[in-house]
């Protein structure tokens, strides 16, 4: 039997004293739970006036919290067991934040929505000033809440939010290392190029080599024109870590842990591979600790640890979180490895909102990169490619042989949220997001579990503003004009209060809206047929240049199934990859994409939004690079074709559209197909009625017809 404790004149067993403790009762040789402190370094005045909730103030600080390596739930974080802990045996870590909140919290609705950092950038962070709909958030009564969760995000600027996490060591102190690989991509002549490399990931700080002799093994440079082309070496005396300085000693220039310097230089021509053995791993999974216990920390608590108040105390009854594109796969990797799980057993969102967000990201493998990317040309392997794609807990992937879904650690403990995920175009062409709708062979619909909808925002790339004025046009850069007219920014912001309705007050969303094999709209690429699109112009530069002709080339991102070596955990996208780049297995996952309407070119399927029912053109999910020899899609970028005015005009070129005059009239006809359009999606509540008024203002402004 264990020790007796005396308190008093009652003696108890250890259970009981600690429960006594847990309720407020003291015992001097307790453990400590974790430590949170809140330091606010400025409260001002946020501007403009929002409703009956009136003003708002904007709150900015940091979070200084402790992740203890012994608890359960934290131990599906890599490394975590080789991080330096302080003198409670926590690791530490700290995070910025930025909240909004109404100045009066009694007006607070008792929302509060995250809104997770895209690369720490919070540029994108509300503003009504900018985007006058984005106020009904505030209006609601809305707390908002930035706060840092990447942990290789510099402080280049205030505009960025940082957290900073450990640094994994040997249990001797001594730096851990181990194969790192970056693929350097540039587009301009150089004579180098800076750490870490790639495309979305170029400002974030580097793993730096464990030395900078380039000789050893384990390292190597390789160049090749496209991804499947076959790797040329580059010979070690022809580049090294440094910074190829200018003047008569270009090469090899001043050593440099940062920077790779390339004798003759970097050729845009070319993707570069850099393999090498880097040191000092972030334990880049404590950001998603950091997250978790920061929302936790305002949704519940009355003061920190010090006692220093929690400035929402006691008015948060609801969170929701958000997170666009990267930030949007950061949310579901959260999900996924169990991190919707407080400390206390309950939830720490109760509805989450993945916007445009087809992956998950690469956050807690050793020498995680968690902003990376990937497309067809270049880092094909990047982040979210292993872990699972299904949402639901027995989701099973025939092609792996793996089972269990995004959400299987959430239903084991019940703390799986309202959940939302958002798909543009681009989801389905460069960043593989057909297998969360399919098995993996793609022959068979999903069911989606019953707290999830999935909404494909339908003709539409990856972000940007829509409408004609977005569209820009480089013909040295892209075949078409790039951008769509087609956009989602009015969709979701009535989609995330339909979100809103589901979490708080029980009022079912509108269904999933999705492409399907079941009705022929997923189909696989080579199954697209586009009407002719022939003989239009596009302003560039004030002089009308001629657009190319359509031409279908249906290129899209693959999606192969890759070994990393035994130490990796493809189901989690966890553990140590070993083996890099990757082996292929010669498996592939099944890649459809939206069927397109004979007519018109837009797809058929989806939330089809107010310029895809009233449309001046063909918005197109995808465009071509067009710089010779290089087989790839432009960057997350669609494409738009102009219809003719006139039928005479379209016959005249061949093109098989129908034109403004065909579809319209008149301009009258225009600004009636808008508002009969605007009304209709109101009436799904797919648009909120102040998007609808100024859609039909937009369109009775426009000069589209005569």
């Amino acid at each position: 039997m264990k020790p007796l404790r005396v308190f008093g004149k009652l003696a108890l067993t250890a259970a009981a004293a600690a429960a006594i403790t847990a309720c407020g009762g003291s015992s001097n040789d307790a453990p400590k739970g974790p430590a949170l402190r809140l330091a606010i370094t400025a409260t001002e005045a946020f501007p403009g006036t929002y409703g009956d909730v009136g003003e708002y103030e904007r709150v900015t600080g940091t979070i200084s919290g402790e992740v203890d390596p012994k608890d359960p739930k934290n131990a599906v974080i890599q490394d975590l067991a080789l991080a330096p802990t302080n003198a409670n045996g926590m690791v530490e870590y700290q995070a910025d934040f930025v909240m909004l909140k109404p100045k009066n919290m009694a007006k607070a609705s008792g929302v509060l929505r995250y809104d997770a950092p895209n690369r720490g950038n919070i540029l994108t962070m509300l503003n009504p000033t900018a985007t006058p709909s984005d106020a009904v958030y505030l209006e609601r009564g809305y707390v908002m809440l930035y706060s840092a969760w990447q942990g290789d995000v510099p402080k280049s600027s205030p505009a960025r939010l940082t957290v900073t996490v450990p640094v994994a060591k040997n249990k001797d102190g001594s730096s851990i290392t181990g194969p790192y690989r970056a693929e350097l991509v540039p587009t301009t002549a150089s004579p180098a190029m800076t750490l870490p490399g790639g495309v979305f990931n170029g400002t974030m700080i580097p793993y730096e080599p464990a030395s900078l002799d380039n000789t050893q093994p384990g390292y190597s440079l390789t160049r090749r024109a496209n991804e499947t082309d076959a790797r040329v070496p580059v010979p070690a005396s022809d580049w090294k870590f440094a910074t190829c300085d200018t003047g008569t000693n270009a090469f090899p220039g001043t050593p440099s842990p940062t920077s790779v310097c390339l004798k003759g230089g970097f050729d845009p021509a070319y993707l570069y591979e850099l393999v090498y053995v880097a040191k000092d791993p972030k334990v880049m999974g404590v950001g998603l600790a950091a997250l978790r216990d920061t929302v936790s920390f305002f949704r519940s608590k009355a003061a920190d640890s010090n006692g220093t108040p929690n400035p929402v105390a006691g008015r948060i009854t609801h969170t929701l979180g958000q997170g666009t594109s990267q930030s949007g796969n950061a949310m579901k990797t959260f999900l996924h490895l169990g991190f919707n799980q407080a400390l206390d057993g309950g939830k720490v969102f109760d509805g989450m909102y993945a916007h445009v967000a087809a992956r998950q990201t690469n956050i807690n493998t050793r020498f995680a990169v968690p902003g990376g990317g990937g497309g067809l040309r270049t880092d094909h392997t990047a982040f979210g490619q292993t872990a699972p794609r299904g949402l639901d807990k027995d989701y099973m992937d025939d092609i792996s042989g793996r089972q269990g879904g995004v959400m299987k650690r959430c239903a084991a403990t019940n703390t799986c949220p309202k959940f939302f995920l958002g798909l543009s175009g681009t989801e389905f062409w460069q960043l593989q997001g057909s297998p969360v709708l399919t098995d993996a062979t793609g022959t068979k619909d999903l069911v989606q579990p019953d707290n999830a909808r999935i909404y494909y925002y339908a003709s539409t790339q990856h972000g940007g503003a829509g409408g004609t004025a977005s569209i820009a046009y480089a013909p040295t850069r892209a075949t078409y004009p790039t951008g769509t007219v087609v956009h989602f920014n009015d969709t979701f912001r009535a989609l995330f209060l339909n979100l809103e309705d589901w979490v708080v007050r029980g009022t079912l969303p509108p269904a999933s809206q999705v492409p399907k094999l079941a009705d022929g709209t997923l189909v696989r690429p080579e199954a697209l047929s586009f009407p002719a699109m022939k003989g239009l112009t596009w302003a560039v530069g004030g002089v009308q240049t001629p657009i190319p002709d359509f031409s279908y080339r249906g290129l899209y991102n693959n999606f192969p199934l890759f070994d990393f070596g035994p130490q990796y955990i493809p189901q989690d996208e966890a553990g140590i990859a070993t083996l890099l780049p990757p082996r292929n297995l010669g498996l592939d996952y099944a890649i459809l994409v939206p069927q397109v309407d004979a007519s018109t070119g837009l797809t058929r399927a989806g939330i089809r939004s107010v310029e895809a029912r009233a449309p001046l053109g063909t918005s197109i999910e995808f465009n071509y690079v067009a710089t010779p020899g290089i087989t790839d899609l432009a960057n997350l970028t669609g494409s738009f074709i102009p219809f003719h005015k006139t039928r005479a005009a379209r016959l005249a070129a061949g093109d098989a559209r129908p034109s403004l005059e065909e579809l319209y009239g008149t301009q009258d006809g225009y600004v009636a197909a808008v508002t009969q359009a605007a009304n209709d999606l109101v009436a799904q509540r797919l648009l909120l009625q102040r998007d609808a008024d100024l859609q039909i203002a937009r369109a009775k402004a426009a000069a589209v017809l005569p």
